[in-house]
């Protein structure tokens, strides 16, 4: 008798996730600069006001991601040695959202593309992983970061480890006091983490003069961790999000999720919704995405699903802006809501910054996709509505593009159509459940 698989055998309606196998783990990321109708604006100097060149980012960032920073090639290829690293979780999986479309009782098809099962439990460690490589072909041997809600210093922390750096983390003073697993995570990596800002850097202690009392910002976190990192010839300093290297790393996502949809007997998603805060994760899941909308082969809806503390995309000016918030980093060309912008402390620490990734601020200002604000009530009730549903707790980010895409979902019901929407769940909510436990006992605010 000749045994069969059962799941091979069903048909493709009645999937729940598809996987790929390690060998369709991309091998190049892709870089959306070669597509755009318009080239986007170069990066400034601080000082000059002129556009930067390579010689001036070697204080901060090794010669290859300078280079990945400034190409217009449309692919770059993945090191081997970043390639083995990846095979520890991608690729990862995509879902179909069943549960939760019969929950919502819409008409819409749901599916998500879960980055919670990389080794700290986030989209962040697909730049990690290449940053701390090129760091360490380099010759450095050290690392500085901020990180907002810790997902962003715990990847780099494993990252660090696995090729033999050091790390400096400073993070965000109101998720360091408000969520201690995730420095607990970093420094079980052995990264050292202090709250920022801090009193150990001379812009620190500035920012703490000048903000009394201050619960911190990315924005703040980066000019300390860039002030470290000047000062030392042996240290880098790594960004999280909002560069485009960072950007370019992340398109691993998007790329995987392309051929998935296949998988499903899918053609293309109607609607693609991602949380946004500097960018990374939105870019990582959504530019391959813009790339077939560009060469004419689908027309999907890209949303970026910002938070209403931090609106830079729906409420921000599109104009040249510094990064952090002593301006010492070089002038961006984003949506910013004005580097000085401190914003309210809600639970999505990692949307928590003034600007947006120059790319997706460029691709907003092109009309390729669009935003919404998302209050965090709104954010959170949809957590627990999609943790029920599908048993995974998202993160505190990742909710916001769940509200966005339930928004659609329940429109689609009262307009009796059937849309395919694609959620971007850009990682795991269990080192957030104080913000849960916060909703769910009726005391969490939206400002």
């Amino acid at each position: 008798m000749t045994e069969t698989n059962p799941a091979a055998a069903r048909p493709d309606s009645a999937k729940t996730k598809v996987f790929l196998e390690e060998a369709d783990i991309p091998t190049h990321w892709y870089n959306i600069v070669a597509d755009l109708p318009t080239p986007p604006a170069p990066h400034l100097h601080p000082g000059t006001k002129e556009p930067m060149s390579a010689e001036d980012m070697t204080a901060i960032f090794p010669l290859q991601l300078i280079e990945q920073e400034m190409s217009t090639d449309r692919w770059i290829e993945i090191p081997e040695a970043v390639q083995e690293i990846y095979r520890l979780w991608r690729p990862s999986l995509l879902h179909r959202a069943r549960r939760l479309e019969q929950a919502l009782g819409t008409t819409a098809r749901i599916y998500y593309k879960y980055e919670g099962e990389s080794p700290v439990g986030s989209h962040k460690t697909n730049s990690a992983v290449p940053q701390a490589y090129f760091n360490k072909l380099a010759g450095k041997t050290r690392l500085t970061t901020e990180t907002g809600a810790g997902q962003w210093g715990a990847a780099l922390a494993f990252a660090t480890q696995v090729f033999g750096l050091t790390c400096e983390i400073f993070q965000v003073r109101n998720t360091y006091e408000n969520k201690p697993y995730r420095s607990l995570l970093m420094r079980t990596f052995g990264a050292q983490v202090q709250p920022s800002p801090s009193m150990n850097t001379e812009v620190g202690r500035q920012l703490n003069e000048r903000f009394p009392g201050t619960t911190g910002s990315l924005g703040m976190a980066i000019s300390e961790a860039v002030e470290l990192a000047v000062a030392d010839p042996e240290a880098s300093y790594a960004l999280g999000s909002v560069l485009n290297h960072v950007a370019l790393h992340q398109t691993v996502i998007g790329q995987e999720a392309i051929r998935q949809f296949a998988g499903f007997g899918e053609s293309m998603p109607d609607h693609l919704f991602a949380c946004a805060g500097g960018g990374s994760n939105l870019a990582g899941i959504a530019f391959p995405f813009l790339r077939e909308n560009l060469e004419g082969r689908a027309s999907v809806d890209v949303v970026a699903c910002e938070p209403a503390a931090a609106p830079s995309l729906t409420q921000g000016e599109f104009r040249y802006d510094f990064g952090d918030a002593s301006g010492m980093t070089p002038l961006l060309k984003m949506y910013t809501l004005g580097n000085d912008f401190v914003p309210d402390p809600v639970h999505a620490g990692g949307l928590r910054y003034h600007g947006m990734a120059p790319l997706v601020s460029h691709c907003y200002d092109e009309g390729l996709l669009r935003a919404v604000a998302v209050k965090q009530r709104e954010a959170f009730e949809a957590g627990v509505l999609f943790a029920r549903a599908e048993g995974i707790v998202p993160a505190s980010e990742s909710t916001h593009a769940i509200a966005g895409a339930l928004r659609q979902a329940r429109q689609a019901a009262e307009d009796g159509t059937s849309p395919v929407i694609l959620i971007g769940v850009s990682g795991s909510g269990q080192l957030d459940l104080p913000a849960y436990a916060e909703f769910l006992s009726g005391d969490m605010l939206d400002t």
